[in-house]
This record gives C-alpha cells, sequence and structure tokens, in this order.
C-alpha cells in the first residue's frame, strides 16, 4: 500500500466517525422534541445572533450551499433506496446496534461530567441490549426497563468545563458545528476502542449511519427550507440552541 493509501484510510474513518457533528438536520428538527405546537422556524434566524461568532459567514454560507446541493443529488437519493430496501423496522433496528456501539464514549463523558447515575445507566443499557437485545438490535433496556441513552460527548464536556463554543463552522459534508464540537467530535473518534480496531469499518458504520439516520427523517431538511426565510440562519441558531441546552441539562 502507497503512503498515500495508508493516510487516505484513516481520514475517511475519522472523517464518517464524527458522530457530533450532523450532517444537514439540527437536533432542534426532531419531532420529539417539540411541544406540540407548531413551532416557527424562523425564531432561530432572529433569538440571540449577536450571540454566535461567526467571522467566516461568507465561507459557511458556500459550504452551506455544496451541503444543501449534496444532500438533494447524492444523500437524499441513496437514503431513498435504503429506505425502498429496507423496511422501517429493519432500520430502526439497525440505528439501535449502531447507538450500542457507540456505548464508550457516552460513558467515558458522562464519568468526565461526575454524572456517576447516567454512567451506571449506560452500562446497564450496554449490558441489557448486548445481551438482552441481541447485540443491540433491539432496545429492551428503553422499552422495558425505561433507561434511556445518555447522549454525552466530548464537545458537552468541555462546555462543562467552561470551555467556550468558539465560532461557528460549517463543515463539508458534516455539516454544523463549532470549534469547541469540533475538537470534542475528534476527541470522541480516537475515545472509541472500535476505531482501534478497525478504522475503515469504523468510517463504513459512519457513513451507514449517515445514511440509515437520513432515510428515518427523510422531508426534516426539506421542512426547515420551506419554513424559513434563511435557511442558513435557522441552522446556524438552532445548532447553538440546542448544544446550549444539552450542556445546562
Amino acid at each position: 500500500m502507497r503512503w498515500s493509501n495508508k493516510l487516505l484510510v484513516p481520514l475517511i474513518s475519522v472523517l464518517f466517525s464524527l458522530n457530533g457533528l450532523s450532517v444537514f438536520a439540527t437536533p432542534l428538527l426532531k419531532e420529539e422534541e417539540t411541544t406540540g405546537k407548531t413551532r416557527n422556524r424562523d425564531e432561530y434566524t432572529t433569538q440571540r445572533v449577536e450571540s454566535i461568532p461567526d467571522p467566516f459567514k461568507s465561507y459557511n454560507r458556500a459550504i452551506y450551499r455544496f451541503n444543501d446541493k449534496a444532500y438533494f443529488y447524492f444523500l437524499k437519493p441513496v437514503a431513498t433506496g435504503f429506505k425502498a430496501v429496507l423496511p422501517e423496522k429493519m432500520r430502526v433496528s439497525l440505528r439501535n446496534s449502531l447507538s450500542n456501539a457507540g456505548m464508550p464514549v457516552r460513558f467515558l463523558n458522562c464519568v468526565l461530567q461526575l454524572k456517576l447515575s447516567a454512567s451506571a445507566l449506560e452500562l446497564t443499557r450496554f449490558a441489557v441490549n448486548t445481551t438482552w437485545g441481541i447485540g443491540g438490535v433491539f432496545d429492551p433496556a428503553k422499552s422495558c426497563l425505561h433507561i434511556r441513552a445518555h447522549d454525552e460527548d466530548f464537545g458537552q464536556t468541555l462546555g462543562f468545563y467552561g470551555v467556550r463554543e468558539g465560532i461557528f463552522i460549517i463543515w463539508p459534508f458534516l455539516g454544523p458545528s463549532s470549534l469547541r464540537d469540533t475538537i470534542g467530535a475528534l476527541a470522541d473518534c480516537f475515545s472509541n476502542p472500535l476505531f482501534y480496531v478497525s478504522r475503515l469499518a469504523t468510517g463504513v458504520m459512519g457513513a451507514v449511519d449517515k445514511v440509515n439516520e437520513t432515510s428515518l427523517t427523510l422531508g426534516t431538511y426539506e421542512e426547515l427550507k420551506r419554513s424559513s426565510v434563511d435557511p442558513y440562519l435557522a441552522i446556524r441558531n438552532g445548532y447553538f440552541q440546542h448544544r446550549r441546552h444539552l450542556i445546562k441539562e
């Protein structure tokens, strides 16, 4: 293997393993987090805009437009085909399995944030879902024992210890982030034991996760664009608000 290929495989693996970064839809768009009322997405374009450092706005907007095209011309067609081939139950099971594999990262960040109860519950979830849930394909920890996953990452850990967000960044393919969350996503990648077992397999798992999640949320990004005067601002402000909310929890 040439030296360039030796560098390429780890790079691709890291790229598709940065699960802390969302490709297009920000967490504010998840249906389960709404209150039942129709939320005006344009509020995200006006709330606390001045508190979000965005010195590279022109660059970020250009990358947003690139990601937008990549979504409609590549990711959405692939996810649509994925949805046509696999029933929803199988795709949910795939999500469960990939989430179960991410337990070490969540557990570590629970410990680092001194959330000892949450870290114990993460271990319990992993034990139950790996055995009773057949390798994490099912989620009896949630459905039967009502133990939910604790979505903790190193970006939140840095925020817990007072590290500021830094500037807003949109990465090609990966989507919105901040300087702090970018560093955090890299730390999460390198703290996942699976990364050292097989970097290529980890990258493939990350890519499959992106496609699978998109197949389960098709239409969400389109709704954001329809209901926002400026989708870029909606994504930027919504991303920061959601991350701040997670850190305060």
